[in-house]
């Protein structure tokens, strides 16, 4: 028998999750009404509230930002110009020196996941690759990896050994299925200059080039992923390249290329090599939808397989983007840099960073960074409704985070040791998520400039108390709505204590409770109240 969806979604508000799970001889099959009936949300996930993400490539060593690979081989791009000024021409130094750069030289994990855990994470993540297709971890199947190439070390191993000693749960993520268009810039040419159609280094090397280079033995077409949509000849400048390019290898595709099969079963060999090595709880796909389509079925009953034949039971996590309501129940959504507009019945995630996702030095030049503040309201505007904040804390080529980022994780962990345990870890949503003047949209890439005020609050519950988050500390009284006589008749409130300080003078009329909260201490941000009484849980 199947699971009814509100077994699927692992129940809602407050509930339990629970549901049927196939026994540990069943069998997966690659479809979506199989997968739907194998999962549910393990309570893992769901108490966990909180991760942080070592989104950390080759793409890190330039310290210019995201997509670097791709973006360095479009003329009059600032990438383009970076690379020239730095590195030199993309037809003789090519991205594939970029990743043999990348040596990783002061990489201390140890000390990274004890700072992340001491800053709440419950889940630790590390990029297994990304759109570069450079594995970070023993790779079987793909030569272009950390063992051979750059850092010559199981980055992914090294990791996952760290995190479970610390007690964090272990996840991957895999972005390489978009390498196959995303490189497609790699085999084009300069329109205009002195070097005008001299096709880059994509394009012209081969296998036997590598001899008597670092790169000796490798393929550079296997990196690169070999040419699927090439600009012509005779492109005159270089507006036209980059229209070219916009129209017809955009920066976004997640169909399969239909030249180039072998990336596609390849893709599915690297990522059953990655969790059967690896055993992660939690794998992230940048991917609308499952990549690939019938691949990605594959690849996630076999996921799914590999957790039954180890727990009995489904108790690991797969996320990917943009799902349907029925993709939902077979896997958790994952909302990139964005928020929800509403409390979801679904356990889901938001991925975020504090910069760009690929180390970018301008960000602590220009302090430009989110602060732990801004984190901080995300995470009570996240779990409110259901969902986990994945965090990223973008690292440097050589594995060393920076002395503005030391800062917004020593923020964090001040937050976190003072409020997480009470209404963080393990909470479950109230009946409404909260309330206030400022308004989110739902959906991806929509974080913009949000300025929430001490008026928006969050509810979280836990072990029977409510939590109220007021998302900025305020200077005077706050009114809750939600917790008036008039919206709760029947409930009665009989204390209001500040999380970490003492109680809090309250008042209850029938528009709303009025809360005086004390000055705020230095460094202090977003108070959290835990409110006592009856029928209010």
């Amino acid at each position: 028998m199947g699971l009814t969806r509100r077994q699927a979604l692992g129940g809602f508000a407050g509930a339990a999750a629970t549901g049927l799970v196939p026994a540990a001889s069943a069998e997966i099959a690659p479809n979506w009404s199989s997968l739907v009936a194998a999962f549910r949300v393990p309570d893992w996930f769901r108490d966990a509230k909180f991760g942080i993400w070592a989104h950390w490539s080759a793409q890190c060593v330039p310290e210019f930002g995201d997509w670097y690979g791709r973006q360095m081989y479009v003329q009059g791009n600032p990438f383009y110009e970076h690379h020239r000024k730095h590195y030199g021409h993309p037809a003789d130094r090519g991205f594939l020196e970029i990743e043999n750069a990348w040596k990783a030289e002061n990489w201390d994990p140890e000390d990274l996941v004890r700072r992340y855990k001491a800053a709440g994470a419950r889940y630790f993540m590390a990029l297994a690759n990304h759109h570069d297709n450079l594995d970070a971890y023993d790779s079987k199947y793909h030569a272009w990896n950390t063992l051979r190439v750059g850092p010559k070390r199981d980055i992914v191993g090294t990791w996952e050994k760290i995190a479970r000693a610390h007690g964090l749960r272990f996840a991957v993520s895999n972005h390489s299925a978009h390498a196959w268009h995303w490189w497609q810039t790699a085999y084009g040419y300069d329109a205009e200059g002195p070097r005008a159609g001299e096709r880059y280094d994509a394009f012209r090397l081969t296998k036997a080039d590598g001899a008597g280079t670092w790169w000796e033995g490798l393929d550079p077409q296997e990196l690169y992923t070999g040419p699927a949509m090439v600009p012509p000849d005779g492109i005159e400048t270089a507006q036209a390249m980059r229209d070219w390019h916009e129209v017809h290898s955009r920066r976004w595709m997640e169909f399969a290329p239909p030249e180039n099969p072998h990336h596609v079963a390849k893709w599915l060999l690297r990522q059953q090599d990655l969790v059967e090595k690896y055993r992660p709880d939690m794998v992230y796909f940048d991917d609308f939808g499952l990549p690939f389509g019938s691949v990605g079925l594959e690849a996630l009953a076999h996921y799914y397989r590999q957790s039954i034949a180890r727990d009995g039971q489904v108790e690991v996590v797969a996320t990917a983007k943009q799902l349907t309501p029925y993709q939902r129940t077979a896997l958790v959504d994952d909302v990139e840099r964005g928020f929800s507009d509403r409390l979801r019945a679904e356990p889901w995630q938001t991925c975020t960073c504090i910069g760009d996702w690929h180390y970018n030095r301008a960000r602590y030049d220009q302090k430009s960074y989110m602060p732990a503040a801004k984190v901080i309201q995300r995470l009570c505007d996240v779990v409110s409704k259901n969902g986990n904040l994945l965090l990223s804390i973008p690292i440097r080529g050589d594995g060393t985070i920076d002395g503005e980022e030391d800062k917004i994780l020593a923020g964090i962990t001040r937050w976190m040791q003072r409020n997480g345990e009470a209404a963080i870890f393990g909470s479950r949503p109230w009946r409404i998520y909260g309330e206030g003047p400022t308004r989110v949209g739902g959906g991806m890439f929509n974080e913009g400039k949000v300025d929430f005020t001490a008026e928006d609050v969050r509810f979280t519950t836990r072990k029977g108390a409510l939590y109220a988050a007021l998302l900025a500390w305020p200077e005077r009284p706050v009114m809750i709505a939600a917790l008036g006589k008039t919206a709760l008749p029947d409930a009665a409130i009989e204390r209001v204590m500040l999380v970490g300080g003492g109680r809090v003078k309250f008042e209850r009329g029938e528009a709303g409770l009025t809360v005086t909260l004390p000055r705020a201490e230095a460094g202090d941000f977003v108070p959290m109240l835990r409110i006592d009484g009856r029928g209010l849980v």
